[in-house]
């Protein structure tokens, strides 16, 4: 309970300071998928009415198969994304002049897993074998990994489904701990049958989800996105505290997008996403990035991409809320 009682300390704090805002201010978040309890915070500060107490008028939209979050910061449809932090790296090296504002996910969820039938193990049994990974991005990691320890591997391009590697089509699937591995034992399979390969057991904890923006939008709308941070920070203590409701929330949301949800399912996820937005032992506060985290995605993208970065923590990182920066 050590991150919600800094979360709520941080909060009622920043709360005290917050400006009265006399008219909402029109915001349009983009998450970096499909509705589910990933984002639940944010469902939950504008179902509560927390953004709305802040003086924004909160518009939350998610990405479609052909269409990313990007895509819509690009087009001028979102004002704020969530994105992996590997991606947000990527995405300002090639140009697009985006900032970090808030660092909400605090460790690694990205995983392989196999199943233990097949015999792999250990890394260097993937030497030959095919690996499932997401159509839609979010790669980088999972493929710096195999690249650091010299294995041979065959990507295989796949959906945000379970359904090849449940048939054999794959020998291994990259998966999110809060996501995709669940599915798979929700299918049909024990956790005691399952190999499991955490990017963070190998060096490569670095954390994912984080809010973007461009530069001029952080500029011209910062009282603004320092309130989006602040409400979205209420949202997340108080679905943490009532996960009843929370999954109710999500569940509903996920329904009127037409997608499958499972309660069961998505309370795992929400267990798991609260654990990844864990401070303790980080030294840092909520929402804030760690300078070695930092520079050890930096070094991952590095050596996988074999490319200079023009930029650093200071210039990429430029936190809504009053952070002292290292």
């Amino acid at each position: 309970m050590s991150f919600l009682r800094n979360i709520s300390v941080t909060v009622v704090v920043l709360l005290c300071f917050s400006p009265v805002h006399a008219q909402q201010q029109k915001l349009v978040f983009c998450t970096q998928w499909l509705p589910q309890a990933q984002f639940a915070g944010y469902y939950v500060a504008k179902d509560k009415g927390y953004y709305k107490q802040a003086g924004l008028d909160v518009e939350i939209i998610h990405p479609s198969a052909t269409v990313n979050a990007v895509a819509f910061l690009k087009a001028g449809k979102a004002d704020i994304i969530s994105l992996f932090l590997t991606t947000g790296i990527n995405n300002r090296q090639k140009g697009l002049d985006i900032v970090n504002i808030a660092q909400v996910s605090q460790h690694s969820a990205i995983m392989f897993v196999s199943l233990k039938r097949n015999g792999i193990n250990e890394l260097s049994k993937f030497n030959g074998k095919k690996i499932g990974v997401w159509l839609s991005g979010f790669d980088e990691v999972p493929k710096a990994l195999v690249n650091k320890n010299h294995l041979t591997v065959e990507w295989v391009p796949i959906q945000s489904t379970v359904n090849l590697f449940m048939r054999g089509g794959i020998d291994l699937m990259t998966v999110m701990y809060y996501n995709e591995y669940d599915q798979v034992y929700l299918s049909g399979v024990n956790r005691n049958e399952i190999n499991t390969f955490f990017m963070s057991d190998y060096g490569f904890d670095v954390p994912e989800d984080g809010l973007y923006v461009l530069r001029k939008t952080a500029s011209s709308k910062k009282e603004a996105l320092k309130a989006f941070v602040e409400a979205t920070l209420r949202g997340w203590e108080y679905a943490a505290l009532n996960k009843e409701y929370t999954i109710n929330l999500v569940v509903k949301l996920m329904s009127e997008a037409q997608l499958p949800a499972t309660r069961t399912h998505q309370k795992w996820m929400l267990d798991k996403i609260l654990e990844m937005q864990d401070i303790k032992g980080k030294g840092v506060r909520p929402t804030e990035l760690n300078p070695e985290d930092f520079t050890k995605a930096i070094d991952i993208m590095k050596n996988h991409y074999n490319m200079e970065f023009k930029f650093d923590y200071n210039d990429f990182f430029q936190p809504s809320l009053s952070i002292n920066l290292h």
